[in-house]
């Protein structure tokens, strides 16, 4: 008989939360992105989570993360209710929906809060991701980090007003 995978949970980014999340983005940047960016290119990328501003970016904003049995397999961060800064899932995770509840939690928490629309600079290996949640593509982009040059597309997703759901008396 087959085991079934467990089922992801949701909850807040705490700060004892920074080193694991320092690790699920370090091993997705070096791992996922192989196929679209060169091993120096995702080195220098690797290496922002190795400045302390990475962990206030993730504290400035909002950010979930997806759990299994306990452990943080994946994060998000919403920045200025907004802006995907931050979308990240273990590789050994990948595939599974962990982005994809992720997203939806952050969608729908940023509805809740007045939004209308939503932004991110995508990687290329993200905009498949987010082109399939309705995102298109605004501009290409060249990002410098270190010695080497990044390409992203900066993508926007406009959401509908949401309904108002008052009870008339």
């Amino acid at each position: 008989m087959g085991h079934s995978m467990p089922k992801p949970a949701l909850r807040p980014f705490l700060p004892d939360d920074a080193e694991m999340l320092v690790s699920i983005y370090h091993a997705s940047v070096m791992e996922l992105a192989e196929e679209d960016y060169s091993e120096a290119q995702r080195e220098a990328w690797a290496a922002i989570a190795d400045d302390e501003s990475f962990v206030k970016r993730l504290a400035g904003g909002v950010t979930l993360l997806a759990t299994m049995e306990g452990t943080p397999v994946g994060f998000i961060s919403l920045k200025d209710n907004e802006h995907v800064d931050f979308l990240y899932v273990h590789p050994a995770v990948s595939g599974q929906g962990v982005g994809a509840m992720l997203y939806d939690a952050v969608e729908k928490l940023a509805r809740a809060r007045g939004a209308t629309r939503l932004t991110v600079d995508a990687s290329d290996t993200a905009r498949p991701f987010f082109e399939q949640r309705g995102f298109a593509p605004q501009r290409r982009n060249t990002i410098s980090l270190g010695d080497e040059w990044l390409a992203n597309t900066t993508m926007e997703k406009r959401l509908a007003p949401q309904e108002d759901r008052k009870l008339s008396s």
